[in-house]
């Protein structure tokens, strides 16, 4: 008899060495990384051609994809009220380490995902983890450039004159719509949640040349038809507070758009997360301290900073625990 999926489950980190990772994934997030100064991005729950998560704890489901999980548990996996309308995890999460900046890109919405590249579309959020002075997120192009505008910049390399920059600060959070023209710069961790898409157009890449010695691929054209022009600048979100059953806890709403939820707790004492009602699944993204999450039926996962769990909609809702002397953090993210 096959057990429920009814327990909080880890997987396995899929590491990407990119030229602009550093080690801050292991040194700030505990990976396990090898030698090299070029990991930029781990990912955490992806099920996606090129990454698909393995399930790491608990040892019943071990060894298992998360393609497998939603093939042969969809119900219990997603929950009730997303189980029509996906046939594919819906959210990639991941940590990225931008010891060097990041190209100049912007994402395709669905519909020109799926034309272009016979992807999905690509909205995401950013929580700033870490972001060292003067380091800058771009984000938007500034008050009234054109197609024009960008196309000749693109032809002259200078496309980030055009996009409105700030420095960000730890704990800021900026949800970027497909469409955003957009960079992460030199100096900053993150971790992103996005729609399942491995969809990028690149921009302008700084003059950079990739280890061939060859500059990297730019998508310009693909790039002009994917860009919204009535964006603008995007500036980091105020968080929006939410009352608490216990004064110890803090809860904040980050970033809600039609494609995930994300809050943020701050845990000096126990909470109950998720969804009670089993309509839908939750992912936990530690990033400060050690939290004990358990299930109703008595399953338990320890996690610590730089871990994700997925509890399967037919969890339920779970407790989590702060360890030690620190207070938790942790984002909460789901598909509305």
């Amino acid at each position: 008899m096959n057990p429920l999926l009814d327990s909080p489950l880890i997987f396995d980190s899929i590491l990407k060495q990119i030229l602009w990772g550093g080690r801050r994934l292991g040194n700030l997030l505990g990976k396990s990384i090898g030698p090299g100064n070029d990991y930029a991005e781990s990912w955490e729950i992806a099920d996606h051609t090129n990454g698909r998560s393995i399930v790491c704890q608990p040892a019943e489901w071990a060894g298992k994809s998360i393609a497998d999980l939603l093939k042969q548990h969809p119900k219990e996996l997603l929950g009730t009220a997303l189980t029509d309308r996906y046939t594919q995890f819906p959210l990639l999460i991941k940590f990225l380490d931008a010891h060097q900046d990041l190209s100049i890109q912007v994402h395709p919405d669905n519909a020109l995902a799926r034309r272009l590249v016979n992807d999905n579309g690509k909205n995401e959020a950013w929580v700033v983890l870490h972001s060292e002075p003067g380091s800058r997120i771009y984000a938007g192009l500034k008050t009234g450039v054109t197609r024009e505008a960008l196309d000749l910049a693109m032809q002259q390399q200078s496309v980030s004159e055009l996009v409105h920059s700030f420095e960000p600060l730890a704990g800021d959070c900026i949800i970027i719509p497909a469409g955003t023209v957009h960079a992460i710069g030199a100096g900053i961790v993150i971790a992103e949640i996005q729609q399942m898409s491995d969809a990028t157009f690149r921009v302008d890449d700084w003059g950079r040349v990739g280890p061939d010695g060859n500059p990297r691929q730019l998508h310009l054209a693909e790039a002009l038809e994917a860009t919204d022009f009535e964006r603008g600048p995007v500036s980091p979100l105020k968080p929006e507070p939410v009352p608490t059953e216990s004064p110890e806890n803090i809860h904040e709403k980050l970033a809600y758009c039609d494609f995930f939820g994300i809050d943020r707790w701050k845990l000096n004492a126990s909470a109950t997360l998720g969804f009670a009602d089993r309509s839908r699944f939750t992912i936990l993204i530690i990033t400060n301290g050690i939290a004990k999450v358990s299930s109703h039926h008595g399953s338990d996962i320890e996690a610590h900073s730089g871990t994700t769990v997925l509890i399967p909609a037919a969890a339920g809702s779970v407790l989590v625990t702060p360890f030690g002397n620190d207070t938790l953090q942790l984002l909460e993210c789901h598909v509305p």
